[in-house]
């Protein structure tokens, strides 16, 4: 199951890699509709792999800030568990968030700068992994 996940996620980034580089002008630039479709794409590989995720005695229930909002900190947090590739999971997170806040500064995207709250913690209950505040 890893090794399918660790495939589609690499198919993916390399379809993205040719959508972006074929709907790009000739000056190399791309629009805004392009970069936010990859955004799109990469979260939703991000979410889809922090789901595969199992929760039981076995797995620790942990959680990571995903996004950028343009006014600083992230978005929401991610519930993942040790069960998946974790190093794979952050490293996705971290350029993803990377590219989110580029993306923010270069199109000028508004933000409500509300913090979001950090939970304290996670737990595991009937097998799915819950937020603490």
């Amino acid at each position: 199951m890893k090794l399918y996940l660790k495939t589609a996620l690499v198919f993916t980034y390399l379809i993205l890699s040719v959508i972006v580089a074929c709907s790009s002008n000739d000056d190399n630039t791309s629009t805004y509709e392009s970069e936010l479709a990859q955004l799109s794409l990469l979260k939703a590989d991000i979410e889809t792999l922090a789901n595969t995720s199992v929760c039981n005695e076995n797995f620790e229930c942990k959680f990571i800030a995903l996004g950028s909002k343009p006014c600083g900190g992230p978005w929401s947090y991610l519930i993942y568990t040790t069960s998946i590739d974790v190093e794979q999971l952050k490293a996705a997170v971290k350029d993803y968030n990377q590219k989110e806040s580029d993306f923010n500064v270069k199109w000028g995207i508004p933000s409500d700068c509300a913090l979001t709250i950090q939970p304290t913690g996670v737990t595991c209950e009937n097998n799915t992994c819950v937020l603490v505040y």
